[in-house]
């Protein structure tokens, strides 16, 4: 069974798509058949993976996933491509119950082929979140390592036991990522003692560092692991697939 994973946070810039990219890109290269679903409308992990949005979102039209699904840089790491449609994307934002149930049931037939599904959730906790966390069996979720870490999470955690609480056993906290952390800084020191203090074994031992290569990657349509092989982002996001495969 695929281990789907819900890439979410309703924060905007903390390195939600830079994550699914890159440890999409990380597992990919582990041997793991790998897929990337870009449910948020600014589409930044399609361009980021040097591919072009949709005319109408895959999740949207009556033809099976597998014919929307696209091939990336490198093999076993396939996108399914976002939508930059007006219409597609008021569609997916304003989802009713019935067309919640019907998403998931789209996105569970079609991800059974791969061993990792990473999901790319706009930012926020709206309905098209939420169904994206229905049909997930785990949430990651990064945090940008400043001083309102905390702020918005304890909303985030109670839309995510909710969703376990419709679902019982199926979703669990995959973990939460400290992302841009500079250790000059002594405000990232107190940001990781705080987050690591309340959440325990949840965060992840590793995390991500401000590195300028991880920022210019994604102009490229490349993963920092494929633009820039020996930067600290790369050993950063290698370390990270390390861990989440141990966790399986």
């Amino acid at each position: 069974m695929a281990r789907i994973f819900c890439v979410a946070n309703q924060k905007g810039g903390v390195g939600k798509t830079t994550t699914a990219i890159n440890l999409a890109w990380a597992m990919a290269t582990s041997g793991q058949k790998t897929l990337v679903v870009d449910l948020d409308p600014q589409c930044n992990a399609t361009s980021g993976l040097g591919l072009k949005p949709a005319e109408r979102h895959p999740l949207l039209v009556d033809a099976p996933l597998r014919e929307s699904i696209l091939s990336t840089a490198i093999d076993n790491l396939h996108l399914m491509p976002g939508c930059r449609s007006f219409q597609d994307v008021d569609r997916l934002a304003k989802t009713s119950t019935n067309q919640v149930s019907l998403l998931r049931r789209h996105l569970e037939v079609g991800l059974g082929l791969y061993d990792a599904v990473f999901i790319d959730c706009p930012p926020s906790l709206g309905e098209l979140t939420q169904a994206a966390l229905a049909c997930s069996t785990e949430v990651l979720m990064p945090i940008q390592c400043e001083y309102y870490a905390m702020e918005g999470l304890t909303q985030m955690i109670h839309v995510i036991r909710d969703v376990m609480q419709q679902s019982p056993g199926r979703l669990t906290f995959g973990g939460i990522l400290l992302t841009m952390v500079d250790p000059r800084f002594e405000l990232t020191h107190e940001v990781d003692s705080e987050v690591r203090d309340f959440f325990g074994d949840i965060v992840f031992d590793t995390v991500i560092p401000r590195d300028i290569a991880i920022s210019e990657a994604p102009s490229h349509g490349l993963s920092v692991l494929a633009y820039a092989p020996r930067s600290h982002g790369t050993r950063a996001y290698i370390e990270l697939c390390m861990e989440v495969l141990d966790r399986d």
